[in-house]
């Protein structure tokens, strides 16, 4: 697979996409361009993970746009040939990471070296409100969604977060912020002053 060899050593490629995966969450991938098809094919091989980023400026196909510096890798965890003959892939979120360098290889992939972001350690959360449960027994059990590889972790504070982070009306800007956080109960605080007629409960006095 020319092209495919990371140029600089410890790297992982990095996708750059207009959505913002977090920990645990589900990802639906439609591949067709080269370069993502030699990532995709290398980390079946080797079973390594991708990073993927939110884009900053650019588009996701042709020209190698710019992301962010802060995303969360990826690891596929089922892969199928769709109709279309499109490969289609799904991966789950592992752990955040903020870029230190980034080069292109030949066939236009970006390699990056990165480091882990540290999460606040949590207390286990309260008992959450029926409302809450409920939406998220909604949006969990949506069948084609990729929900299914991933634990429910109601009480787990970043769990909890990431999920909602994902799946409530928020700009990607507001996502990314959100994805920064390194204190799970901050972003749940952020959350709440969104969510329409849920009440979080953090265990807070």
């Amino acid at each position: 697979m020319p092209g495919a060899e990371p140029p600089v050593t410890d790297a992982i490629p990095i996708f750059p996409l207009r959505t913002v995966l977090y920990p645990g969450g589900p990802l639906k991938l439609r591949i067709f361009e080269a370069r993502y098809l030699d990532m995709v094919s290398r980390c079946l091989r080797d079973d390594l993970a991708f990073g993927v980023c939110l884009i900053r400026s650019g588009e996701e196909t042709g020209a190698p746009a710019e992301p962010y510096p802060v995303g969360t890798t990826a690891r596929i965890v089922d892969w199928d040939r769709q109709a279309d003959g499109l490969l289609g892939v799904i991966a789950m979120g592992g752990e955040r990471f903020r870029m230190l360098s980034a080069e292109l290889g030949g066939n236009g992939l970006l390699w990056a070296r990165v480091e882990p972001l540290p999460t606040d350690p949590c207390p286990p959360l309260p008992q959450q409100p029926p409302e809450l449960a409920r939406l998220l027994d909604e949006v969990l059990s949506l069948p084609g969604r990729g929900y299914e590889h991933g634990r429910r972790l109601d009480q787990d504070a970043d769990w909890l977060s990431c999920r909602l982070a994902e799946i409530l009306p928020l700009s990607l800007d507001d996502r990314q912020r959100l994805l920064l956080m390194n204190d799970p109960m901050e972003r749940l605080r952020v959350l709440a002053q969104v969510l329409p007629a849920v009440r979080l409960d953090t265990g807070a006095d």
